[in-house]
């Protein structure tokens, strides 16, 4: 420590710097890398052609609702799902026509996962499995379900809003 340093503010510095470390490493930044127990969203599939705000099928001649299209109703398959890396966002559809939303984002250790196969959403970093229909831990490590994103379907397309 030079003259004038305190101890308190190189030990601060160096919390401040481990702390980011940890986040950029291990996270998305959100919280979403640790095992914490927290409430999860309120789960609202959209169905097919239904917006999961209102329920309610589009008018004819209005547009779909605004947000970036990720993917056809039909690239998703039945009792499956398919992740989107860029948008950490994984949807699947645990019955016909019944799509749903979850972050991508592994709630044990961080890491983005990895496929979804045979009914769950699987993590490669440690392992952890997680049902396509709600999410809910199937296997660990991890504790925790991972959270649900809003999607919304209109149209035969898949939407983040």
């Amino acid at each position: 420590m030079g003259k004038g340093t305190s101890r308190r503010a190189v030990l601060t510095a160096g919390a401040a710097a481990a702390g980011t470390a940890l986040t950029v490493g291990c996270g998305d930044g959100g919280g979403g890398g640790g095992d914490e127990t927290r409430p999860a969203a309120p789960e609202s599939p959209a169905r097919s052609g239904q917006s999961p705000t209102t329920g309610e099928s589009p008018t004819a001649g209005e547009t779909p609702a605004g947000g970036r299209a990720l993917a056809a109703t039909s690239e998703i398959p039945v009792g499956g799902g398919k992740i989107f890396a860029d948008e950490k966002v994984v949807v699947t559809q645990p019955e016909e026509g019944t799509f749903k939303g979850f972050s991508a984002i592994c709630t044990h250790q961080g890491c983005t996962v990895g496929s979804v196969e045979d009914g769950t959403i699987n993590c490669p970093c440690h392992g952890s499995k997680f049902r396509v229909a709600d999410a809910s831990v199937a296997a660990g490590p991890a504790r925790t379900p991972l959270p649900p994103r809003q999607i919304t379907v209109e149209s035969g397309s898949i939407r983040l809003p």
